[in-house]
């Protein structure tokens, strides 16, 4: 049987993620997906799911969700201080959910995006092979106050498994964003690149699921490219000496320097830190042919 889960509260920005929307973005459609795809894959593990069924990425400030069946929850990522009927809940633990239960966030603890698994996956549409939410692809691209979620009603099976998961947590608290050269790297001036390697960068107000900027500027010597391909981590060096990285929803071409581009790892972390925390990049070697 299917349950509703009733959005009482919206909370900033809340949307359904899967793994993402592969093969499209020859038509410009971006690729989505979750902010922290560790986060978000760690819930779908710890629930035995598959690693593509749909979560609910949430930002900062969450929603106040009701339940209208059982289910089976785990809660990963940011702390966003959740609580199920007005009692603290913890992450990364396996929680059982009964009919007329509320499950809400409160204030920010650490971290930016929490994701909320639910057994089974949220049953939402899925559309270009994907159930991500994203704005002119989707109907809903961000979740509203009375909107129904729909899920497979569930309960916990305590025989089901006793293993466990070792979950890494320093990425909360580290400024390291490791990062391989970009295309244009190389063109840069030594003592910028040596620029890039020493400065502690502050993560700026103009940060969303497209893209994070920087507040530190740089002098940019380099001229404007050939627009050309963009995916995800890539980090571009605007005329002004804007750093700008772009995140899971970005364009998929662009004419900025693409100087830097994170690793998957260095993706999830940006994704976690907000305004006026600190950033360093560690330059890798350049991935090999």
């Amino acid at each position: 049987m299917t349950g509703g889960i009733e959005v009482i509260q919206p909370g900033i920005f809340s949307t359904i993620q899967d793994t993402g929307r592969f093969g499209f973005m020859k038509f410009g459609v971006p690729r989505s997906g979750p902010m922290d795809s560790y986060a978000a894959k760690l819930g779908n593990l710890l629930l035995q799911n598959s690693q593509n069924d749909a979560v609910l990425e949430i930002t900062l400030s969450g929603p106040h969700l009701k339940f209208s069946k059982p289910a089976v929850i785990v809660i990963t990522g940011a702390d966003l201080f959740s609580t199920v009927n007005g009692i603290r809940v913890e992450n990364n633990k396996i929680i059982q959910i009964s009919p007329g239960d509320v499950l809400s966030f409160g204030k920010r603890v650490k971290g930016c995006r929490c994701y909320l698994s639910i057994k089974g996956g949220f049953l939402t549409e899925e559309i270009l092979d994907s159930k991500s939410w994203y704005d002119g692809i989707t109907p809903f691209f961000r979740l509203e106050k009375g909107y129904k979620l729909k899920y497979i009603e569930a309960e916990i099976d305590i025989s089901s498994h006793g293993s466990q998961l070792k979950i890494n947590k320093d990425y909360f608290d580290s400024p390291q964003i490791d990062v391989f050269p970009g295309p244009e790297y190389y063109l840069l001036p030594d003592d910028l690149q040596k620029t890039l390697a020493n400065t502690t960068f502050t993560v700026d107000n103009k940060n969303n699921r497209m893209a994070i900027q920087l507040k530190e500027m740089l002098g940019n010597s380099l001229q404007p490219i050939i627009t050309g391909p963009v995916v995800p981590g890539t980090v571009q060096l605007t005329p002004s000496g804007k750093l700008i990285i772009l995140m899971r929803d970005c364009q998929t071409t662009g004419g900025y320097p693409r100087i830097m581009s994170l690793t998957e790892n260095g993706i999830n972390r940006l994704s976690q830190k907000i305004e006026g925390e600190k950033v360093r990049f560690k330059i890798k070697p350049d991935i090999p042919d």
